[in-house]
């Protein structure tokens, strides 16, 4: 089986194609992305390639049997024209299934919620295409979190409007897993799922941090309103608006979500407390 994961500079398609190297070999793995030269690291052919260009994917999906579909970053309306072109690609070089990386979330009133529905709709398309697909909705990545760590120390806090609202987290490895396995199990065909972890509370995730990484952080719990503020002033009016939004939605309880992991990967998602220490390591 040969197959071509888009976007693999980004770190989730890199890390779903380091697994699918391991599941199907490097000569059977290819990749896309805007500048290829940054991913030399991964073994495998990139193509240089552009949501916006439509001959770009026609070389790249040349005798390829499945195509991952890493959502792009764009502006969302643009974003659903960027994937039907690649779905249409994908038709026209006798790709024979897609599968696609959503974002989990039920249907709401934030400010993210432009971005849910341009995921919705590109998952729509897919369906309608006729090729065999499996759709995979992310959790939100822990990830960035732990990143920030530097930040959340200098301030003391972690601080925004989710409440007391629990968010389904992951890692973008434990989706990596799942995603080979979307990609190979046809069994798997004609579903969307949800990639999730175990929901947890802001005031959970603090307690997580002052556990494994010896911290003292508390948690600062704002309203939508002054968090959609505090974020356009210091990150920008859109981004500003997306971030603020996330949060909107784990405080209406909308990113509390039941997983599909262990029927996808065949075993139990890793706890937070396994990915905590895990990163603490």
């Amino acid at each position: 089986m040969k197959v071509a994961i888009t976007a693999v500079s980004g770190e989730l398609g890199s890390a779903i194609a380091k697994r699918a190297v391991e599941k199907f070999g490097k000569e059977n793995v290819v990749g896309t992305a805007r500048t290829p030269e940054k991913v030399k690291s991964l073994g495998i052919k990139v193509f240089k390639a552009d949501y916006n260009s439509k001959e770009d994917f026609l070389k790249a999906f040349q005798g390829v049997e499945v195509v991952l579909l890493i959502s792009g970053m764009g502006d969302p309306d643009k974003r659903i024209e960027q994937h039907q072109k690649v779905i249409n690609v994908a038709k026209e070089s006798g790709v024979r299934k897609i599968v696609y990386t959503s974002i989990i979330g039920k249907a709401g009133n934030s400010t993210f919620d432009n971005i849910v529905n341009s995921n919705r709709q590109t998952e729509q398309d897919i369906i309608n295409s006729g090729l065999d697909y499996a759709i995979g909705r992310n959790g939100l990545y822990i990830e960035p979190d732990i990143e920030y760590l530097d930040k959340y120390i200098k301030e003391g806090e972690i601080a925004n409007c989710a409440a007391d609202g629990k968010c389904s987290y992951t890692t973008r490895d434990e989706l990596a897993i799942a995603y080979v396995q979307l990609i190979q199990n046809d069994s798997l065909n004609g579903k969307v799922y949800n990639l999730v972890g175990e929901a947890i509370t802001q005031t959970q995730l603090v307690g997580y941090f002052n556990k494994y990484f010896n911290t003292s952080l508390i948690f600062n719990s704002l309203t939508p309103e002054d968090y959609l503020a505090w974020q356009q002033k210091h990150n920008g009016e859109f981004l500003g608006a997306v971030i603020a939004g996330i949060y909107t939605k784990i405080r209406n309880r909308e990113f509390e979500i039941e997983s599909d992991f262990k029927k996808i990967a065949e075993r139990k998602h890793k706890t937070m407390a396994e990915i905590f220490s895990q990163f603490k390591n």
